[in-house]
């Protein structure tokens, strides 16, 4: 037992240039956007009581039964794929494991967001118990995106070295980057609002939150506006700048605000189908993820210099988003 557990050990990735942990890094951030995709379908095809009590799909039985019909497999289908993310937040946390002191902040990610999944199993079954409260089920869906974002951080982190970082942009610049993302958190945060208040409750007679539909909806797009006129600051100053990766994440984040107010409008104009405001979830997370990837782009590791070094040429073997 002993000999198969070194083996094990010594199978483990060693380093962050394992392709492995390459794998599962974006392994980790597929699937942890995909299940926000069907979660947005159990609420908007009305199957989210699907399975009416929690952690049970019924008081006498595990799974869905026959007679519970398409709304319970959906939802006992989403119940299942947190057994997938969880497989993976697994394999990505042994993935690191041995190389833990080297590489802390791969540690802490992998463990944040294995920790995240149990957490929104229990938010999710809170939300079945309270009959789909629009308050706890906007709270899931908050968790999901804060998820997403630790999953771009992983990714980053995976293609970047570890130690001191510097600002590589001015600090304007990052103070710009930031309050984008602090409006792009308000943006996602009214639109959850809104979303809670319409008519997509997850089932006929889940309550909603009272609100103003109507109003929420240009109240949303306020923020949602702010946050595209932020963004093309963000990338002009960019394409102004020398810095190629940040010029990526900006156009990046640019291309899905654009997509996600054409979907968000044409949503209000056909009286929000269900198949667009799916969409709109998707792109939500997205929007977080692309707005993640730019602000830790805003830095880079510090890169040492011995006396005698030429400047030219540690420029030239520093990572394409540091050139100058």
């Amino acid at each position: 037992m002993r000999a198969l557990t070194r083996r094990f050990w010594n199978w483990l990735p060693n380093g962050v240039d394992d392709r492995r942990v390459r794998v599962l890094g974006w392994t980790t951030l597929v699937v942890q956007t995909v299940i926000v995709g069907t979660g947005g379908l159990v609420r908007l095809t009305a199957s989210g009581l699907g399975c009416p009590t929690w952690p049970k799909c019924t008081t006498g039985s595990l799974v869905n039964t026959p007679e519970m019909g398409i709304h319970g497999v959906i939802e006992f289908g989403n119940r299942l794929l947190t057994f997938v993310l969880v497989i993976v937040a697994i394999a990505a946390f042994m993935a690191v494991i041995r190389f833990r002191a080297e590489r802390r902040d791969l540690f802490v990610l992998t463990l944040l967001i294995g920790l995240g999944i149990p957490a929104q199993a229990i938010i999710g079954g809170i939300s079945v118990l309270t009959k789909l409260n629009p308050y706890v089920v906007g709270f899931h869906f908050v968790v999901s995106v804060v998820l997403v974002a630790l999953s771009t951080a992983l990714v980053y982190r995976i293609y970047t070295p570890t130690g001191h970082r510097i600002l590589d942009v001015p600090r304007w610049y990052a103070i710009t980057a930031h309050v984008t993302s602090a409006v792009v958190a308000v943006t996602i945060v009214v639109g959850i609002l809104t979303t809670g208040s319409g008519p997509h409750a997850g089932d006929a007679d889940a309550p909603r939150n009272g609100l103003d539909s109507e109003f929420l909806q240009h109240v949303h797009s306020w923020p949602a506006y702010a946050t595209l006129a932020l963004t093309l600051v963000l990338v002009i100053g960019a394409f102004a700048s020398p810095y190629v990766g940040l010029r990526r994440w900006t156009a990046l984040l640019l291309a899905v605000e654009v997509v996600q107010i054409i979907v968000g409008l044409t949503q209000a104009r056909l009286g929000l189908p269900a198949i667009l405001v799916g969409i709109h979830m998707v792109l939500a997370c997205l929007l977080a993820s692309a707005m993640t990837a730019v602000v830790l782009n805003l830095k880079s590791p510090a890169i040492a210099l011995s006396p005698g070094d030429d400047v030219a040429d540690l420029d030239a073997a520093a990572p394409t988003s540091m050139r100058r």
